[in-house]
């Protein structure tokens, strides 16, 4: 087998994680949200995703995002920081980002334009592959498909823009801007070399358009507030979206039912107590996929740091010998 192949096998496809709680980290859609929505605070996310639980080798998802506010220059910035991966079958994939957004206020709101810049990582676990070469319809030697350890990784960017009302937030956020190729070697999983033959195979990351949404409706007279949003998501080939609606008490407990297009129905209920996020969903499938799943759990954690950077000596007091 030639060293390098001129054609490598290629796959392509949408490659971020399915979340259901969206809202919960918007910077994982929209670098333009760094710093968004956060007051004076630092915010910290953590969360994981067990999905269609019951089916072997089903997505698994684990993911971390921070972002906080702050002044350069005389004017309002976001930094934030997101890291996810997922594992499905014998693929891998780890997205860690960098993001920075400018902020503006215009038309009676914050306008936000922000990047990422990062880096994506595609893995194949090719030594469990098993090819059954006893029947007619299988092949025991496919050379399409890997039977060594690969990865490979790429650079990566997303951008984003959000427009941020007292009332409402809208933004548009794209990710894998580039489309970027991952290029994976078989070769260098078993430590080949040229003359030992090797085999490139390509993974391309599939660029993917965010629309979000949401507003906070207080209810008068009332300690409750009704909190509806949406996630519309396309890679231009197919084209999906999520609607929930969310009832919050006293800005601490909220519950909440959602539905994603033509996949599943979905029950969250949350607490905030003090600067401490707890989130919690339940996915239940509406396709044929509900007869082997008892469905789908999503959970998230979350800690807001107040930031002082622009007060300085706020807390100095005189010493009582002097008083």
């Amino acid at each position: 087998m030639a060293a390098a192949l001129a054609s490598a096998p290629e796959a392509s496809g949408q490659t971020d994680a399915q979340l259901s709680q969206y809202y919960a980290v918007p910077t994982f859609y929209n670098p333009a949200a760094a710093g968004s929505g956060a007051g004076d605070m630092m915010r910290l996310r953590g969360g994981a995703r067990l999905q269609w639980v019951g089916i072997d080798n089903a997505p698994m998802t684990f993911m971390l995002a921070g972002d906080m506010p702050f002044k350069f220059l005389n004017k309002r910035w976001g930094v934030g920081l997101v890291a996810s991966q997922e594992s499905a079958g014998l693929y891998k994939s780890l997205n860690i980002g960098a993001q920075i957004a400018f902020k503006l206020r215009k038309l009676g709101g914050e306008w936000s334009m922000g990047l990422q810049f990062g880096m994506y990582d595609q893995a194949f676990k090719g030594s469990e592959v098993y090819l059954p070469d006893d029947d007619d319809y299988h092949e025991g030697t496919d050379e399409a498909i890997p039977t060594q350890d690969i990865h490979g990784t790429a650079f990566d960017i997303a951008a984003g823009v959000r427009y941020e009302h007292k009332w409402f937030h809208a933004g548009i956020g794209c990710t894998h801007l580039t489309s970027p190729t991952i290029s994976m070697n078989a070769g260098d999983a078993a430590g080949g070399s040229e003359t030992s033959g090797e085999r490139r195979y390509e993974f391309k990351a599939g660029r993917t358009l965010y629309f979000t949404a949401g507003s906070n409706i207080p209810i008068k007279n009332t300690l409750f507030e009704i909190m509806p949003s949406v996630l519309v998501k396309s890679d231009f080939t197919f084209t999906t979206g999520q609607l929930d609606v969310r009832g919050r008490w006293k800005k601490f407990l909220s519950l909440g039912v959602g539905y994603r297009w033509n996949d599943a129905f979905v029950v969250s209920l949350a607490a905030e107590i003090k600067n401490f996020y707890l989130g919690y969903s339940y996915d239940y499938a509406t396709s044929a996929i509900h007869k082997a799943s008892s469905g789908s759990h999503e959970l998230f954690l979350g800690y807001s740091l107040k930031l002082n950077l622009s007060e300085k000596n706020r807390n100095r007091h005189k010493s009582i010998r002097i008083m």
